[in-house]
């Protein structure tokens, strides 16, 4: 029964948590702003589908390659001249020079706000949040919050 309760809340939580981060992808619509998602979790895609029917808009999705050295690059480059309504970023906790790519992230900060007219979201876990607060606090500081999604990996949506 315990355990039943707890499933009903997580799944509450995160329907909520999935509702905000939707508000916010809508509200920035045409404009640039870092919205960050931390989210432990190995149900990445159900928690997007699940994002998907709360927007009328399509999110491009885009999982960093290990080898990247700067995210900015990474982006311009996947992107092309083709911005979308909105970008999810994930696959940081797989790059293996994370460290520099924070810093350089953090030192191009201005470049996306000029050159990003979209949502960008990335999606991160706890170890890449930490990474985030101590390499890069000024890009950090344009997230207005970040957005917690605690579903255990058990939990399908």
């Amino acid at each position: 029964m315990i355990n039943l309760i707890k499933t009903q809340d997580d799944n509450t939580s995160t329907t909520a948590a999935i509702a905000r981060l939707a508000r916010a992808i809508t509200l920035s619509q045409g404009q640039f702003s870092l919205l960050l998602v931390c989210c432990n979790s190995s149900n990445k895609q159900q928690l997007v589908s699940l994002l998907n029917e709360f927007l009328p808009i399509a999110i491009a999705q885009l999982s960093v390659p290990t080898s990247a050295q700067t995210l900015y690059t990474t982006i311009s480059s996947a992107i092309g001249s083709n911005h979308p309504e909105a970008l999810i970023v994930d696959g940081l906790e797989s790059v293996v020079a994370i460290n520099q790519l924070i810093i350089s992230t953090n030192l191009m900060r201005d470049e996306f706000r000029k050159q990003f007219q979209f949502p960008l979201v990335l999606w991160v876990n706890d170890e890449i949040l930490r990474k985030l607060l101590l390499l890069a606090p000024d890009l950090k500081d344009w997230a207005a919050t970040t957005i917690r999604i605690d579903l255990p990996d058990h939990v399908l949506v």
